[in-house]
């Protein structure tokens, strides 16, 4: 699964170019892997309809506090919605960032780092990896 940040390369809202800048900060500091998807320019028009169609938090700002459009950033994992940056943003301050990124910890991939029952004895009621 891959978490996508819809951004727009082409804003004059600095508030708008903030955010985004600061999701991505975020998302490098905690080495979450994401891919951006830009809704502007020649190829922008099918994931801007995209993001439009599903994003259900509209993401207002300062100067545009209720868009008739949602507004980038806009988080999605595997093409479902996670939601806008100032959900980003709480589940961050709150520590829930996997969470709100719908992000399964992280499992092991190589079935040989994993101890099997028989590899394991009992001593004193604590059990103890065989080293072997």
């Amino acid at each position: 699964m891959v978490v996508q940040v819809y951004i727009t390369g082409v804003s004059c809202n600095t508030e708008v170019k903030s955010r985004q800048q600061r999701v991505l900060s975020i998302l490098d500091s905690k080495c979450i892997k994401y891919e951006t998807v830009d809704i502007t320019g020649e190829d922008g028009e099918k994931p801007k309809a995209y993001m439009q169609l599903n994003a259900t938090s509209l993401g207002g700002t300062l100067n545009d506090p209720v868009p008739k459009h949602p507004l980038p950033p806009q988080l999605f994992n595997d093409g479902i919605y996670c939601g806008d940056y100032d959900m980003f943003d709480e589940a961050n301050e709150l520590g829930e960032l996997k969470s709100f990124l719908k992000i399964e910890e992280t499992k092991i991939e190589d079935s040989s780092d994993l101890i099997e029952p028989e590899d394991v004895i009992q001593v004193s009621n604590k059990e103890i990896e065989l080293m072997g």
